[in-house]
């Protein structure tokens, strides 16, 4: 994908919330660059959303318990879209012959700014009192998502774990590339099948093998933060969900893919998501949505490579889509500072929707002012730095 630009030419790509869309040899994708952002807009709806002291705005409970009912599988299917579009978009638009070093260069490059950013307006603006040191060191160098205990995992900048997670599928796709690449094109179906089968049993597995035990998920006290844990944050679990979009890529390119389109596909993941509020919570956020999630990913990338417009192939889509890598990860630090900047207080209704609205125009401003003083600049110049790379393992 490209590395400013989703629309342009790209020699590289950047995956999850950082994720933009080129084709392999300098087509275009701007399909999958205008999706980002309602993912990434779904994730800020499931912390607005969420039913603790330190995130509610809304005295009304009746209003609050709607609220949450309808946004709580949002941020599972936003992340679950942004790992899939990550395998999805760094396999089409990989080259042969990349040095992995150079691979592994541009995309930290990309994400690593905006985190360290965003990680500081939170150690500034938010009380972060409850957060250990420890647990700010795990989170700076990027590796909470392997510690199995949620408040490090959501230590400093909440969003900040899915991009812990992330990291280590960069560090894997040298290795996943080549092998996918090698597998008979009539046996493609085979392992998608077999992919999400895998993410179907994660959850089985995870009531078989690991021990429930004391914790619970904050938000759903009748979880087991364990299961939470290993079945929605380990690296490895989530690896599938990647390798997935790799799949789908692989198929795509290779023409062995039953396209259903964007009306189909988009109505089946609406399906999948009210249905997921009324499965246990580990089907809901792991399995239900992974499928349409996939068909919807490969649907805007044919649309666009057939050259058919699409809802989210304008201007202004592809903007929001741009900016929406750094609204990913600073809107939890704007929710939590209006929230303390509140007090003690509740809002009403109308009010609290003001609110809301003026959050996510303040996550938009401070995530166009990354975009263009950090992102952009930063991903141009490391992709440049990139070609010259020689003599390192090539991809």
């Amino acid at each position: 994908m490209s590395t400013e630009d989703l629309t342009r030419p790209s020699d590289g790509a950047t995956a999850g919330p950082a994720a933009a869309g080129a084709a392999p040899g300098g087509g275009r994708l701007p399909t999958l660059t205008g999706l980002r952002f309602p993912a990434a807009f779904l994730v800020f709806l499931f912390h607005a959303a969420l039913p603790l002291s330190e995130m509610r705005i809304l005295a009304d409970d009746g209003v609050a318990d709607w609220f949450y009912t309808f946004a709580a599988q949002s941020g599972g299917l936003g992340v679950t879209f942004f790992f899939v579009l990550s395998g999805f978009i760094l396999t089409w638009s990989a080259r042969d012959g990349d040095p992995a070093r150079a691979f592994w260069r541009r995309r930290y490059a990309k994400i690593v700014p905006v985190y360290l950013v965003s990680w500081f307006l939170a150690l500034l603006l938010v009380d972060l009192s409850a957060t250990e040191v420890w647990q700010a060191v795990v989170t700076l160098f990027m590796v909470q998502s392997w510690v199995p205990d949620l408040s490090t995992n959501f230590a400093v900048n909440n969003p900040g774990w899915s991009l812990s997670t992330e990291a280590f599928f960069y560090l894997c796709f040298p290795a996943l590339y080549p092998a996918v690449k090698r597998i008979r094109e009539h046996r493609l179906k085979y392992w998608l099948a077999g992919t999400v089968a895998a993410i179907a049993a994660t959850p089985l597995i995870t009531y078989a093998l690991i021990p429930v035990g004391t914790e619970v998920v904050p938000n759903e006290p009748t979880d087991s933060a364990n299961y939470f844990w290993f079945a929605y944050i380990f690296p490895p679990a989530r690896l599938l969900d990647f390798l997935l979009g790799i799949l789908v890529a692989r198929a795509v390119l290779a023409g062995r893919w039953h396209d259903v389109g964007l009306a189909r596909s988009g109505a089946l993941l609406a399906a999948a998501y009210a249905a997921a509020s009324f499965t246990p919570l580990l089907y809901g956020l792991r399995v239900l949505c992974v499928v349409p999630a996939a068909l919807l990913v490969a649907a805007g990338a044919l649309a666009d490579t057939e050259g058919r417009r699409t809802l989210f192939s304008n201007r202004a889509a592809i903007w929001l889509g741009e900016v929406s890598f750094a609204f990913y990860l600073v809107h939890y630090t704007v929710l939590t500072f209006f929230r303390e900047s509140l007090g003690d207080r509740m809002l009403s209704t109308p009010v609290g929707v003001a609110v809301l609205i003026a959050e996510a125009a303040v996550s938009l401003v401070l995530s166009w002012a990354l975009y263009y003083a950090v992102e952009r600049p930063l991903t141009r110049r490391w992709s440049k730095a990139g070609r010259t790379t020689r003599r390192t393992r090539r991809v």
